[in-house]
């Protein structure tokens, strides 16, 4: 092993630990304050994370290492920073052209679409949520979070599909927000939660119609 190889090695270690560590310091607190009555429930996801974590970890480093992604590591805080856009972008989309996109993508693929990670419009930041059903005679596709989605129809969601595009998928991966009626002043990000963060690892940013494998 070359002295670059090794220390290419030990770096990703280091990221992997302190991605961990941040990881679990942050689910620890959000189950510590979370609502769960059931005490199974708590155990359930208590032996859950353990996994979810060190997986999540994992791809992350594996993203931020192959360099495709204009994302930037933060290893201390396990999230994902970009530069933010001066407004919400998404504001230009039009539902109608958004439908025809995933109504075109699905009837070509199929079941291929499945596990797709998608951008969902939620109040003042965008999230990721991903495709794990599709209905081709209701023409429809139902997402693991935000639930069914009517391609021939206006939505009746309080959730917005969105079109999947470097800029949108840069501000879910990064929390980004935005409030004001025209979306235009930015605010704090938020923290994507476990789940998302996973995901996002999932993202081919060379082709937004294709679902990597985690």
């Amino acid at each position: 092993m070359s002295q670059d190889s090794l220390w290419q090695t030990n770096k990703q270690n280091n990221d992997f630990a302190e991605l961990c560590n941040a990881l679990y310091e942050r689910e620890i607190r959000l189950l510590a304050n979370a609502n769960i009555n059931n005490p199974q429930n708590l155990q359930s996801r208590l032996k859950s994370l353990p996994y979810y974590i060190s997986r999540t970890a994992n791809s992350m480093v594996k993203v931020n290492e192959s360099g495709l992604s204009p994302l930037i590591l933060d290893v201390q805080n396990a999230t994902w920073s970009a530069k933010q856009a001066s407004k919400l972008s998404v504001l230009a989309q039009n539902e109608q052209d958004v439908c025809s996109w995933y109504l075109t993508f699905i009837s070509k693929t199929n079941k291929a679409s499945l596990g797709l990670v998608v951008p969902v419009l939620r109040a003042e930041h965008i999230i990721l949520d991903s495709i794990d059903r599709v209905d081709l005679e209701k023409k429809r596709i139902h997402t693991n979070v935000s639930g069914w989605f009517s391609l021939i129809e206006p939505s009746k969601n309080s959730h917005r599909l969105l079109k999947p595009n470097k800029k949108i998928m840069t501000a879910a991966c990064a929390g980004h927000q935005w409030q004001g009626q025209k979306m235009a002043i930015k605010i704090r990000p938020v923290i994507p939660n476990l789940r998302e963060l996973l995901i996002s690892c999932a993202i081919d940013w060379q082709n937004f119609k294709r679902a990597m494998p985690l």
